[in-house]
């Protein structure tokens, strides 16, 4: 990333603020979703300016977390519209990012094709191999908010929105859904 300096600035927030409970929605998720970001943006033809914005939105795209859990989206766009003028965004750049943020809302709604790369990216592990294991993370982070949360509701609950999601874009579509397809086959026989 060209703002190393960002980078660690929004990986020590998240570090310093998120609660331990937090075990999917840490700082490696972001990252996570900053490199997949990245992948598809080059694979989506994006130019350097696009990139370069793009690689912002997701490294605050999460950082409202420290704040909310619910509506975590607004906070990181409130955090961002604070910070980013420090790492040289101006009001136009910080526009454009918080919809790109706001894209990885569930349910996701984006208008354009950063904030289609964004959302995509923000859910990529739904169609890797290591699905279960993230989906593991998720649902220990949401069962300590919700210790009432079983495994067998968590279950119906991924199946749902499995066969609700789609990816925006070109390359997600080739690269991730057919493997989200075999992890969806997986789940529906422990129903």
């Amino acid at each position: 990333m060209q703002n190393n300096q960002m980078t660690q600035f929004v990986v020590n927030i998240l570090r310093q603020n998120l609660p331990v409970n937090y075990f999917f929605h840490d700082y490696r998720h972001t990252l996570y979703v900053m490199e997949k970001s990245e992948k598809i943006g080059m694979e989506e033809g994006i130019t350097e300016q696009e990139m370069h914005l793009l690689q912002a939105a997701a490294l605050w795209h999460d950082v409202g977390y420290i704040h909310a859990y619910k509506g975590h989206e607004y906070e990181s766009c409130l955090l961002a519209k604070q910070r980013l003028p420090d790492f040289g965004f101006g009001e136009n750049d910080i526009s454009q990012i918080c919809g790109m943020i706001m894209a990885t809302m569930v349910p996701q709604d984006p208008h354009n094709k950063l904030e289609e790369i964004l959302a995509d990216a923000d859910l990529a592990y739904l169609g890797t191999d290591d699905a279960g294991t993230y989906a593991h993370e998720l649902f220990l982070e949401l069962q300590s908010l919700d210790p009432e949360l079983g495994e067998a509701e968590w279950i119906e609950t991924q199946l749902s929105f499995l066969k609700s999601h789609q990816y925006f874009t070109t390359y997600c579509k080739k690269k991730f859904e057919p493997r989200k397809e075999i992890y969806m086959g997986t789940l529906q026989k422990l129903v």
